[in-house]
Protein backbone atom coordinates (compact mmCIF):
# COMPACT_ATOMS: atom_id res chain seq x y z
CA UNK A 1 0.00 0.00 0.00
CA UNK A 2 1.44 3.36 -1.03
CA UNK A 3 1.53 5.99 1.70
CA UNK A 4 3.02 9.41 2.19
CA UNK A 5 6.48 9.61 3.76
CA UNK A 6 5.18 11.95 6.50
CA UNK A 7 3.03 9.04 7.75
CA UNK A 8 5.88 6.53 8.07
CA UNK A 9 9.05 8.53 8.78
CA UNK A 10 10.75 8.93 12.13
CA UNK A 11 10.27 12.64 12.79
CA UNK A 12 12.88 13.05 15.50
CA UNK A 13 16.06 12.69 13.51
CA UNK A 14 19.29 13.17 15.45
CA UNK A 15 21.57 15.85 13.98
CA UNK A 16 25.13 17.08 14.50
CA UNK A 17 27.25 19.78 12.87
CA UNK A 18 30.11 18.91 10.48
CA UNK A 19 32.77 19.92 13.06
CA UNK A 20 31.45 17.45 15.68
CA UNK A 21 33.98 14.72 16.43
CA UNK A 22 33.29 11.19 15.28
CA UNK A 23 33.63 10.03 18.91
CA UNK A 24 30.92 12.47 20.05
CA UNK A 25 28.64 11.43 17.18
CA UNK A 26 29.15 7.75 18.04
CA UNK A 27 28.24 8.39 21.68
CA UNK A 28 25.14 10.29 20.57
CA UNK A 29 24.15 7.41 18.29
CA UNK A 30 24.48 5.03 21.25
CA UNK A 31 22.51 7.33 23.58
CA UNK A 32 19.72 7.82 21.04
CA UNK A 33 19.79 4.18 19.86
CA UNK A 34 20.16 5.10 16.18
CA UNK A 35 22.45 3.94 13.39
CA UNK A 36 22.79 7.30 11.72
CA UNK A 37 22.82 11.03 12.37
CA UNK A 38 22.09 13.84 9.98
CA UNK A 39 24.93 16.26 9.51
CA UNK A 40 23.50 19.77 9.33
CA UNK A 41 24.92 23.24 8.99
CA UNK A 42 22.72 26.28 9.64
CA UNK A 43 19.60 24.06 9.54
CA UNK A 44 20.51 22.70 6.09
CA UNK A 45 21.42 19.09 5.37
CA UNK A 46 25.16 18.73 4.77
CA UNK A 47 25.47 14.94 4.82
CA UNK A 48 24.58 11.72 6.63
CA UNK A 49 26.82 9.84 9.04
CA UNK A 50 26.08 6.15 9.53
CA UNK A 51 27.66 3.60 11.83
CA UNK A 52 29.08 2.06 8.65
CA UNK A 53 30.71 5.38 7.68
CA UNK A 54 32.41 5.48 11.08
CA UNK A 55 33.82 2.00 10.55
CA UNK A 56 34.82 2.23 6.89
CA UNK A 57 35.95 5.84 6.60
CA UNK A 58 37.13 6.31 10.17
CA UNK A 59 38.29 3.24 12.08
CA UNK A 60 39.43 1.21 9.04
CA UNK A 61 41.50 4.17 7.83
CA UNK A 62 43.16 4.53 11.25
CA UNK A 63 41.65 7.94 11.99
CA UNK A 64 41.49 9.17 15.58
CA UNK A 65 37.77 9.43 16.46
CA UNK A 66 38.51 12.17 19.00
CA UNK A 67 40.22 14.32 16.35
CA UNK A 68 38.30 13.41 13.19
CA UNK A 69 35.18 15.42 12.36
CA UNK A 70 31.97 13.93 11.04
CA UNK A 71 32.27 16.26 8.04
CA UNK A 72 35.40 14.35 7.03
CA UNK A 73 33.80 10.87 7.08
CA UNK A 74 30.09 11.36 6.44
CA UNK A 75 28.35 10.67 3.15
CA UNK A 76 28.94 14.01 1.44
CA UNK A 77 26.56 16.15 -0.60
CA UNK A 78 24.62 15.69 -2.69
CA UNK A 79 22.57 13.50 -0.36
CA UNK A 80 19.57 11.65 -1.77
CA UNK A 81 16.51 12.94 0.07
CA UNK A 82 12.74 12.74 0.17
CA UNK A 83 10.07 15.29 0.98
CA UNK A 84 7.22 14.56 3.42
CA UNK A 85 4.68 14.40 0.57
CA UNK A 86 6.68 11.86 -1.45
CA UNK A 87 5.34 8.30 -1.52
CA UNK A 88 6.69 5.13 0.01
CA UNK A 89 6.99 3.77 -3.55
CA UNK A 90 9.34 6.65 -4.39
CA UNK A 91 11.36 5.94 -1.23
CA UNK A 92 11.72 2.26 -2.14
CA UNK A 93 12.77 3.18 -5.68
CA UNK A 94 15.42 5.64 -4.43
CA UNK A 95 16.73 3.17 -1.84
CA UNK A 96 17.11 0.49 -4.51
CA UNK A 97 18.69 2.83 -7.09
CA UNK A 98 21.22 4.29 -4.64
CA UNK A 99 21.74 1.14 -2.51
CA UNK A 100 20.88 2.88 0.77
CA UNK A 101 18.78 1.78 3.73
CA UNK A 102 17.79 5.22 5.06
CA UNK A 103 16.85 8.52 3.51
CA UNK A 104 16.66 11.94 5.13
CA UNK A 105 13.35 13.73 4.77
CA UNK A 106 13.67 17.46 4.06
CA UNK A 107 11.33 20.34 3.37
CA UNK A 108 11.58 24.03 2.50
CA UNK A 109 14.63 23.60 0.31
CA UNK A 110 16.70 21.33 2.53
CA UNK A 111 15.64 21.63 6.17
CA UNK A 112 15.73 18.10 7.67
CA UNK A 113 12.49 16.98 9.34
CA UNK A 114 13.03 13.23 9.71
CA UNK A 115 14.39 9.98 8.36
CA UNK A 116 12.69 7.06 6.65
CA UNK A 117 14.31 3.63 6.83
CA UNK A 118 13.97 0.37 4.98
CA UNK A 119 12.38 -1.00 8.14
CA UNK A 120 9.78 1.80 8.10
CA UNK A 121 8.84 0.80 4.57
CA UNK A 122 8.71 -2.90 5.45
CA UNK A 123 6.42 -2.23 8.41
CA UNK A 124 4.15 -0.18 6.16
CA UNK A 125 3.94 -2.73 3.35
CA UNK A 126 3.59 -5.80 5.56
CA UNK A 127 3.42 -5.23 9.32
CA UNK A 128 3.86 -8.98 9.89
CA UNK A 129 6.98 -9.43 7.77
CA UNK A 130 10.25 -10.57 9.30
CA UNK A 131 11.91 -7.23 8.47
CA UNK A 132 9.09 -5.32 10.16
CA UNK A 133 9.48 -7.53 13.26
CA UNK A 134 13.23 -6.92 13.33
CA UNK A 135 12.73 -3.17 12.93
CA UNK A 136 10.39 -3.08 15.93
CA UNK A 137 12.58 -5.27 18.16
CA UNK A 138 14.56 -3.73 20.99
CA UNK A 139 18.33 -3.62 20.29
CA UNK A 140 20.29 -6.67 21.30
CA UNK A 141 17.27 -8.94 21.25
Amino acid sequence: MTRRIRDVMSPAAVAVEPMTTVARAARLMREEDVGDVLVTYDCDLFGVLTDRDIVLRGVADGRDPEATTVGAVCTPPPVVTLEPDDTTDRAAELMARHAVRRLPVVEHGGVPVGVVTLGDLAATDDPHSALADISRAAPGH
